[in-house]
């Protein structure tokens, strides 16, 4: 079979990356007298801030899957199992890097904000659960389409019985992966459940890109089952609960923002993939191909990993929208710049070029 990169995958990428810049940027530090939800711009931001996640984790999905069956048709897929489980393991260690403070350590006070379970640390679960799955499926090619979309389906559709899961009494290394009440930011459910529409994604782009005719149906495809999600998948559960008597459907509808979420995932997937001839040798593949030293960078400058010294020590939601605004634009700049620089410069007694390394989401 002929190989096939997918560039519009790094542009989707370098995308996410740039809105998770802005949208950390001026969530933190933007005065919250400037939170207006009756105001329209405020609102478009607020929603395209939300597609970020969605997006990382459904690309995660599709990059892992799609380079395990490749490896496995060429008939040596160890080397990439091998790959992919050091790959989740290292995001994992990564992440809870992220939350030390060694100047707090230095004097002696220390805290479970450790082990608040962020994007990198889901991702790098997600990583080490597609891996099995492949593992165990990877020579029933359609019944491994057919799990992982079942997977992804039950993921959402039962996010009511774990929405306000506490886990009291099981150890907080291992509730925080399930619940929020604790302050992680994501869990691994539901949000495995994008990384493994990804991986579903990536069988069908496996089997068909090659083909002549697959771009104008994946497009085509892509905006009009997003189109679906987006506007229609609240009714289709509704109906369903109606017909299957299944209360959890309807409780699925009633807050029903995991379908949404990757309704847009889908259509952006579907507007890249549009133009991909001409992204091929663009800035923004490049910056697609630094998405793991950007978030490090990025989470450095911003939240003050490891010295408790960040922009949001100093500006805390402060921020007139204007220097918000403007600020968001440098910063941007400024991070892809030293991401790149790193790559450059190969500076490993740093701190941070240790634990970035020379590997990339």
């Amino acid at each position: 079979m002929q190989e096939k990169r997918l560039y519009f995958i790094d542009a989707v990428r370098a995308f996410a990356i740039l809105m998770m810049l802005q949208g950390h940027f001026i969530d933190t530090l933007l005065n919250p007298i400037y939170r207006d939800k009756t105001n329209a711009i405020y609102n478009i931001w607020s929603y395209f801030r939300g597609i970020t996640a969605p997006v990382f984790f459904t690309i995660s999905g599709l990059v892992f899957a799609y380079l395990l069956l490749r490896a496995y048709a060429k008939g040596n897929d160890l080397p990439r199992i091998k790959k992919g489980l050091s790959r989740g393991l290292l995001l994992l260690a990564i992440g809870y890097s992220l939350r030390i403070n060694l100047v707090s350590w230095l004097e002696g006070y220390f805290s479970n904000y450790i082990l608040v379970i962020d994007v990198l640390q889901c991702i790098g679960l997600s990583i080490i659960l597609l891996v099995f799955l492949h593992i165990l499926l990877k020579r029933y090619s359609y019944i491994f389409s057919i799990v992982l979309f079942f997977i992804g389906c039950l993921c959402f559709v039962t996010e009511p019985l774990y929405r306000t899961l506490t886990l009291n009494t099981v150890p907080l290394f291992f509730a925080n992966y399930l619940t929020i009440a604790n302050g992680s930011i994501f869990t691994i459910l539901p949000w495995f459940g994008y990384s493994a529409f990804g991986a579903f994604l990536s069988t069908i782009f496996f089997r068909h890109s090659h083909k002549n005719r697959f771009r104008g149906i994946a497009i085509a495809t892509f905006f009009s089952v997003g189109w679906l999600l987006i506007y229609q998948s609240s009714w289709i559960l509704f109906k369903l609960s109606i017909i299957t008597d299944i209360d959890l459907l309807k409780k699925s509808a009633d807050y029903n923002y995991l379908f949404t979420r990757l309704g847009n995932v889908l259509i952006l997937f579907g507007v890249f993939y549009s133009l991909e001839r001409f992204l091929k040798r663009s800035i923004i593949v490049q910056i697609g191909g630094k998405t793991l030293s950007i978030y490090v960078i990025h989470f450095v400058l911003l939240y003050g990993s490891y010295t408790g010294y960040g922009l949001k020590r100093f500006f805390n939601k402060s921020l007139e929208p204007m220097e918000a605004i403007l600020g968001a634009i440098l910063f941007m700049i400024v991070v892809c710049i030293m991401s790149f620089h790193y790559a450059k410069t190969n500076a490993h007694k740093l701190i941070l070029t240790i634990i970035i390394r020379k590997n990339n989401l």
